[in-house]
């Protein structure tokens, strides 16, 4: 999506910016190989123009301001520094898996500054397409072709009450389509639950189970809602119905052919 404005005063060159946006995570070693190495692979792939990052998640905000010292800005303090750097144009890349809440929020802040800049451009989360869809199962499924007759890949989505939810069910129904019946999609806060993906083993020839968060950063739900040992965590559900569990702590941002993906829905907006 672009807004545009006509400038009022036409003998301003145009400077164009990247302002990438995530959500967050207080989590340093998941934020290295994730949220940075995605800014990073912006900067590479666009030496000529600066790039800003902000965070949509104020509690992770505070949580780093009040714990490390860190100031982390957020998307008006980030287009607030970049309007007095002078820029005019701005493309925003945001990090997020969907067009949800976090989405919709960072949209709201960005077109508060609609008349501040002479255009805002918003490149698309992850899975905003059916391209992106079938793309990120042929990563996911290329990583994890290791797996013999008996193991399932089940990778773990967080769920919101968002229309947009509906891309998880989606994205099971195209592992399934495209000839991967061994990956399954389920979501912390919504469908598909655990539950869903356990009714879907029964009666299969599986016995091994590799756990992978659907999620840019591995951070509190892929450490505790994943991998943890309290009984209500996946593994420890999925260890109780008798599947032998693996965890993979690996963010999605860690994928290069992900960072890639991102890269081309910032292309095409430049």
């Amino acid at each position: 999506m672009i807004t545009k404005n006509t400038p009022s005063d036409t003998a301003i060159s145009p400077k164009k910016g990247i302002l990438a946006v995530s959500f967050g995570t207080s989590h340093p070693d998941t934020r290295a190989v994730t949220i940075d190495a995605i800014e990073e692979s912006i900067r590479n792939a666009h030496p000529d123009l600066a790039v800003y990052s902000a965070w949509t998640s104020q509690m992770i905000i505070r949580k780093l301001s009040r714990t490390t010292g860190e100031h982390i800005l957020t998307v008006t303090e980030a287009l607030e520094n970049m309007r007095r750097d002078g820029i005019t144009d701005v493309c925003i890349q945001p990090t997020h898996i969907l067009n949800g809440i976090e989405n919709d929020r960072m949209t709201a802040d960005a077109l508060a500054f609609r008349d501040q800049f002479s255009s805002i451009s918003f490149g698309a989360p992850l899975l905003s397409s059916t391209e992106d869809l079938k793309e990120v199962i042929s990563i996911l499924a290329g990583e994890y072709s290791f797996l013999k007759e008996d193991e399932a890949l089940i990778l773990m989505g967080h769920g919101s009450d968002h229309f947009s939810n509906t891309a998880y069910a989606a994205l099971d129904y195209m592992c399934k389509d495209l000839g991967f019946p061994h990956i399954h999609v389920g979501t912390v806060e919504a469908y598909p639950a655990p539950r869903d993906v356990l009714r879907h083993l029964e009666g299969s020839p599986i016995r091994s189970l590799h756990l992978l968060p659907l999620m840019i950063v591995a951070g509190d739900h892929a450490k505790n809602d994943m991998a943890g040992d309290d009984p209500d965590s996946w593994k420890e559900q999925f260890r109780s119905a008798g599947y032998q569990v693996t965890c993979h702590l690996k963010g999605l941002g860690e994928f290069p052919q992900i960072r890639k993906i991102f890269l081309r829905h910032l292309e095409a907006i430049l």
